[in-house]
C-alpha cells in the first residue's frame, strides 16, 4: 500500500445510526491518512443546536443514540474492516461550536469531508474561514449521497429490512441496545 498523503485527518458525522456508505466515507478518509481521528458530531444535547442549513439534524428523532454508543458502534466497524486501534480515534467534536475545535481534535490535521447538500457546503466554508486544511472526499448531488441514516430509522421503526444496510457489528449491537423499541417511543413522542 501506498503511502498515505496525510499524517492525521479528521472526519466526521453523526452516525445515528452508522451505516455501510458512513463506513466507506470512514475508510476513504483513512486510506489518504496514517491515523484517523472520528469525530461523533452530536455528542449531547448540550452540544447540539440548530441550523437552518438542515434543522432535522438536531431533533430528538435524528438524535437516538448515545455519544458512548456510536463511539462503540464506529469502533466495531473499523474493526470489522481490519483497522487496529492504533490507526484511528474516535472522539466527540460539537460542529456547531467551532470555538471548541482545539479541544477535541488537532487543528493541524487535514479535516475530510463529502459535499451534498447545504449543510455540507456550510460546513466547508466554516472549517475554511477557520484556515483548516481541508480534502473533498466525494462531491455529488443530493440524490447521488447514498445510504441515509434518516431512511434506515424509519425502515427499523416500520419493521422493513434493513440488517443488510449496516456493517454486522453494528446490526449486533443496535439489536442488543433494542433500537427498535427506543426508535418508535421516540417517533411516537415527537
Amino acid at each position: 500500500m501506498p503511502d498515505p498523503t496525510y499524517e492525521t485527518g479528521v472526519i466526521h458525522g453523526r452516525f445515528q445510526v452508522l451505516h455501510n456508505d458512513h463506513v466507506r466515507y470512514l475508510l476513504a478518509g483513512k486510506a489518504l491518512c496514517r491515523h484517523l481521528v472520528v469525530g461523533i458530531t452530536n455528542p449531547d444535547p448540550r452540544l447540539t443546536a440548530e441550523d437552518t442549513a438542515d434543522p432535522d439534524r438536531s431533533s430528538s428523532k435524528s438524535n437516538p443514540l448515545t455519544y458512548w454508543e456510536r463511539f462503540l458502534l464506529v469502533n466495531s466497524a473499523l474493526e470489522e474492516n481490519g483497522l487496529s486501534r492504533q490507526q484511528f480515534s474516535v472522539v466527540p467534536l460539537p460542529i456547531n461550536h467551532p470555538w471548541a475545535y482545539q479541544y477535541y481534535v488537532p487543528l493541524k490535521a487535514v479535516f475530510f469531508l463529502s459535499i451534498y447538500d447545504d449543510w455540507t457546503r456550510k460546513k466547508l466554508e466554516l472549517f475554511k474561514s477557520l484556515n483548516l486544511k481541508t480534502h473533498i472526499l466525494r462531491d455529488v448531488p443530493a440524490e447521488e449521497k447514498g445510504l441515509s441514516a434518516t431512511e434506515i430509522r424509519q425502515r427499523i421503526v416500520t419493521g422493513q429490512s434493513w440488517k443488510h444496510l449496516v456493517p454486522a457489528g453494528v446490526y449486533e449491537l443496535l439489536e442488543k441496545w433494542n433500537i427498535s423499541d427506543r426508535l418508535k417511543k421516540i417517533y411516537q413522542e415527537e
